[in-house]
């Protein structure tokens, strides 16, 4: 079994911007707060992931690499509107941050994931980390789906 232990921030400035980043798509089969089917276009790759419930910054995951031509199908069946992003994996101390800057319906949302080995791993926080969203539901990628950015009434990162 899979686990993914992860962290998740709001993002100021774009000084953590150094590369090139990867086009995201991604869609959701289900979006059930106890499990979360989401299919996945990253560049060229495709990929199947089944998410459990979180406990703390901790939950169940499963990915599994599909054709390209399937996922592209499968994103056709998925409830609402692909989420479109794009990925910059950001090295920070010997560490890699990934760094989501939305687009479409959710353009002007930037967040900074971590995964970890453990809840209580200690890592660096870089200067243009803002606060911290792990918890709070509005910023999951199955929500941001289903209520984007956009339409949020306060908006502002």
């Amino acid at each position: 079994m899979g686990i993914e232990i992860e962290r998740k921030f709001l993002v100021q400035g774009t000084d953590w911007k150094n590369e090139a980043g990867v086009r995201y798509c991604q869609g959701y089969l289900n979006r059930d707060k106890a499990r979360t089917v989401r299919v996945r276009v990253a560049g060229e790759h495709a990929f199947l992931t089944i998410k459990g419930i979180s406990t703390g910054a901790t939950r169940a995951e499963f990915e599994y690499p599909i054709p390209l031509a399937d996922a592209q199908a499968l994103l056709a069946l998925c409830d609402g509107p692909c989420i479109e992003k794009t990925r910059y994996r950001v090295p920070v101390d010997g560490m890699v941050w990934e760094v989501d800057a939305f687009a479409g319906d959710n353009a002007g949302l930037v967040v900074a994931e971590i995964e970890l080995q453990s809840e209580d791993q200690v890592f660096s926080r870089p200067h243009w980390l803002g606060p911290e969203v792990t918890h709070d539901a509005r910023y999951f990628n199955s929500n941001l789906a289903a209520h984007p950015f956009s339409q949020w009434r306060d908006a502002a990162p």
